[in-house]
């Protein structure tokens, strides 16, 4: 991870980040175009959830979810670096004090009124129970006390109506966030701005980090709110977000003024939307959102659109498919001529993900990026390499694509690569 400080540190739960009553994930897809154009570049994306990582990664095979910086699981007990997920050493460390898992099996199976959850979600600092909601309150007091006798430090988690999980005292988000805002405070990049967010009762300890900024989207649980009416209703920093989802996490962004908040994807005709300064970042996520929206019939047909995609590239850039195939700027203006309208009524979207931009030279940009395709139920991805140019600055983006390489992200990308355009 780099050393410089960091704008902003972006804190969602991956329950709230993702609604799984939208079908077409367009929540989730707005904030995904708003974070890569605006944020990846000088921000922390952190996931929080509750979810052991075999479900988080079953989740992110399922949703169009980003690459976060850091990811924390099983309600705070684990602590992850980038793509690899490599645990924090010092944070498991530091959950061992007064814990042991065995002994907290032993008393919770004692109680009748639990039900273990699966294998999986039972993780080295977190034991995880069902429970009715009429007798979450009686059981979480009865066993916190036996714990207590038998030399444990705990804390019990009751969420979601019928989740009760047990942790270390140390445990949970908030003392997650706060053990990352000491490491970061020490190593000094600490983040300017810290955006929490939360939709359920294991989320409300990351509201009480001091000099946080957070949201409880529209669709947040009863604890939470609760929780909201009891400690934080005073509080000008904590707000109840008109929207849900991800969409509540854009609108928080906003409210505060913490930078920008309009997704590229809430801009049908980036000729109405001039940036206030040219990013790389936003560049390539307009590119790719005008390849959807073209092949979706989204826009009209024009062959001023195909003209001044091919101003936008030097007559010597070289696009170079997943396959290994080059094309010519003229290749894939008549290739994207072929395709409008191919995936009219249908389920495709396009999405990019961490994209890193690196000025490698005066006015030369290097990016390198994700690219997913999901068409109907099949979902592709491609590991991207662009240069840019800025030198030209009246460009209509101020960017001049010079080359683009890619290469397929597996084998299964490979199968029928036909309707991969540019």
């Amino acid at each position: 991870m780099s050393k410089k400080m960091e704008n902003l540190e972006f804190v969602p739960p991956v329950s709230m980040h993702v609604d799984h009553h939208d079908p077409e994930n367009l929540s989730l897809l707005r904030f995904n175009a708003l974070w890569e154009a605006h944020y990846r570049h000088d921000s922390l994306l952190v996931f929080s959830t509750g979810r052991s990582p075999t479900l988080y990664k079953q989740l992110r095979k399922e949703k169009p979810m980003l690459t976060p910086d850091i990811t924390i699981m099983s309600v705070g007990t684990e602590i992850t670096y980038g793509n690899s997920m490599v645990p924090d050493e010092g944070w498991v460390e530091f959950l061992n004090n007064k814990w042991d898992k065995s002994i907290v099996m032993e008393e919770a199976s004692k109680f009748a009124e639990l039900t273990l959850q699966a294998e999986t979600e039972i993780r080295p600092h977190k034991v995880s129970f069902y429970v009715q909601k009429d007798k979450a309150r009686e059981v979480m007091k009865a066993l916190s006390k036996i714990l207590e006798k038998r030399g444990l430090d705990v804390k019990i988690i009751y969420s979601g109506g019928m989740d009760l999980d047990i942790l270390p005292q140390g445990a949970g988000k908030g003392q997650a966030l706060a053990y990352l805002h000491k490491k970061f405070t020490s190593e000094g990049r600490l983040p300017q701005n810290t955006l929490v967010c939360g939709d359920s009762g294991n989320d409300a300890e990351l509201f009480s980090i001091p000099d946080v900024y957070g949201v409880m989207v529209s669709n947040a649980q009863e604890e939470l709110l609760q929780w909201h009416a009891e400690n934080a209703k005073d509080n000008p920093k904590i707000i109840h977000a008109t929207e849900s989802c991800a969409a509540g996490i854009i609108q928080a962004i906003g409210h505060f003024n913490l930078g920008p908040s309009t997704s590229p994807r809430d801009v049908m005709d980036s000729s109405d939307s001039v940036p206030e300064k040219f990013e790389p970042g936003h560049e390539i996520v307009n590119f790719f959102l005008f390849l959807e929206r073209w092949r979706r019939a989204e826009m009209e047909f024009s062959e001023l659109y195909l003209a001044s995609l091919k101003a936008l590239s030097l007559p010597s850039c070289v696009f170079v498919h997943p396959s290994g195939v080059e094309q010519s700027v003229l290749d894939c203006t008549n290739e994207l001529r072929r395709s409008y309208g191919d995936k009219q009524g249908k389920q495709y979207r396009v999405w990019v993900d961490q994209v890193i931009p690196t000025e490698i030279g005066s006015n030369i940009w290097l990016l390198k990026f994700t690219k997913w395709e999901l068409s109907g139920e099949e979902r592709r991805g491609c590991v991207a390499t662009v240069l840019l140019s800025s030198k030209d600055m009246s460009a209509p983006e101020g960017f001049t694509w010079v080359h683009m390489h890619q290469t397929w992200v597996d084998e299964a990308s490979t199968k029928d690569h036909t309707d991969w355009v540019c």
